[in-house]
């Protein structure tokens, strides 16, 4: 049996075709439900391995970016997505869906740690690739030191904490860092256009302590193939696989008994 990816849909998401076609290039089926269907049926989720919200610009992002939908995701669909992470699912966003795990509570749940993400320092929208590093708690999906390229498309990415440095910090000493900007050395930055949103401590990408709740902003379903790569695979950008292996990765714990 493939794994099961549950990928929630609605007004304003436009990152899905994409999400879908990525995971299952990876091995998973997918079912796509609108968050008002699933909100009158929760108990959906127990049907999945892994939850995903894709990007896009829910309703609007009127109330700020992800807001309206994390505050559905957080009232209705809490106790469901605990339910799933503790039996050992996985709960996965990226960029609108990231901003909605975080604004919901569910990244990166260190007490203490206020953080939320906010207008980029450019004050603009920026479409651009960039290179992830890849940190020791994300180790298990990718490995630890790799680069991931994959491209920002977001104006509210920058993420914002109230401590700033001391707040890096605890983060990283807790191990919920996933993945921070980098320039084409492999070292992390903020500096733009390396680090398109200016996000504190360089941070791309939150995991849970467990490894099975992640959010980034950038969009690795956008590089799958040498093709999409802005050299098309010569090498200043990777070979093309890392995307495909970041799903594969991700999928990796659902995959036993699945003939290959």
């Amino acid at each position: 049996m493939k794994p099961r990816v549950l990928q929630l849909f609605t007004s304003g998401v436009n990152c899905d075709r994409e999400l879908r076609f990525a995971f299952e290039s990876a091995g998973a089926t997918v079912t796509e439900m609108h968050v008002s269907k699933l909100i009158k049926n929760p108990d959906a989720i127990k049907d999945c391995d892994v939850f995903a919200i894709p990007g896009g610009f829910t309703y609007g992002d009127d109330l700020g970016a992800g807001r309206v939908l994390a505050l559905e995701v957080e009232r209705y669909l809490a106790d469901a997505l605990q339910d799933l992470h503790e039996r050992g699912g996985s709960i996965f966003g990226v960029c609108n869906g990231f901003q909605v795990l975080v604004k919901a509570g569910l990244l990166p749940q260190i007490e203490g740690v206020k953080i939320s993400l906010t207008w980029n320092a450019s004050h603009r929208f920026e479409c651009r690739w960039s290179r992830l590093l890849v940190e020791a708690p994300m180790g298990h999906i990718l490995p630890v030191g790799s680069v991931l390229p994959a491209v920002s498309a977001h104006a509210e990415g920058q993420i914002v904490l109230a401590q700033g440095d001391a707040d890096v910090q605890r983060l990283t000493e807790a191990g919920v860092v996933a993945l921070r900007y980098c320039d084409k050395n492999g070292k992390p930055t903020e500096t733009w256009p390396d680090c398109p949103s200016g996000s504190r401590g360089a941070i791309a990408g939150l995991i849970s302590k467990s490894g099975r709740i992640l959010g980034l902003m950038p969009h690795p379903e956008r590089n799958l193939s040498p093709l999409h790569l802005p050299d098309r695979g010569r090498g200043a950008w990777g070979d093309g696989t890392e995307g495909i292996e970041f799903f594969r990765g991700m999928l990796a714990p659902y995959l036993a008994g699945v003939p290959s």
